[in-house]
């Protein structure tokens, strides 16, 4: 199964997020997935696929040519495709993932995962998106996609399919039972964020 993870390519302030990226490409090699991410070096691009490699895994990258001529790519990847455009990246991503994940990162990895959930919400796949919630980073968002049901923008069937898991573990669990039964988001900690 090949793994799609959205991330910064900034560490961030928090170092939990990078000790997150990293559990989460260990638990991608260590389970027999394949990781395909944007190709970068740098940040929780870096951890992530750094962590799934060093475990022995496979690591996609989908890389634009700027950023590589800018000397950001992950020179050991089992495979990196060279695109000319974020729109072709974006695009060759989904096309390559089967499961879609969000670390913490800033308005390209919120954008990259929003896709996700505008394809979960009209069923042109996947049927189900995750969204690390690291130390509460996605709350606000969260309590954005609740406001959007209040107001009849979006619809709880289609949030209940955007999980937000609090670690790696939590991760491997719902993905692992996908099919088997429906994850039911919990809606009292969306008013408590609101």
């Amino acid at each position: 199964m090949n793994v799609t993870v959205y991330c910064g390519s900034n560490p961030g302030d928090d170092p939990r997020f990078e000790e997150t990226a990293h559990a989460l490409g260990r638990w991608i090699a260590q389970a027999g997935h394949s990781l395909v991410y944007g190709g970068s070096s740098v940040g929780l691009m870096g951890a992530v696929s750094r962590a799934t490699l060093d475990a022995g895994g496979t690591a996609i990258g989908v890389e634009p040519r700027f950023f590589i001529e800018a000397g950001v790519a992950q020179h050991d990847l089992t495979e990196l495709i060279v695109v000319e455009t974020m729109g072709e990246r974006k695009a060759k991503m989904i096309e390559l993932g089967d499961v879609f994940v969000a670390l913490p990162g800033g308005v390209g990895t919120l954008e990259e995962i929003s896709e996700i959930i505008t394809r979960v919400r009209l069923d042109l796949g996947p049927a189900e998106c995750y969204l690390l919630n690291i130390d509460g980073f996605y709350d606000p968002l969260i309590a954005l996609l609740q406001s959007m049901i209040d107001h009849g923008f979006f619809d709880q069937c289609d949030l209940d399919r955007v999980h937000f898991p609090a670690s790696v573990e939590e991760l491997a669990a719902l993905v692992e039972g996908r099919g088997a039964r429906v994850i039911s988001f919990d809606t009292a900690r969306l008013r408590a964020v609101g």
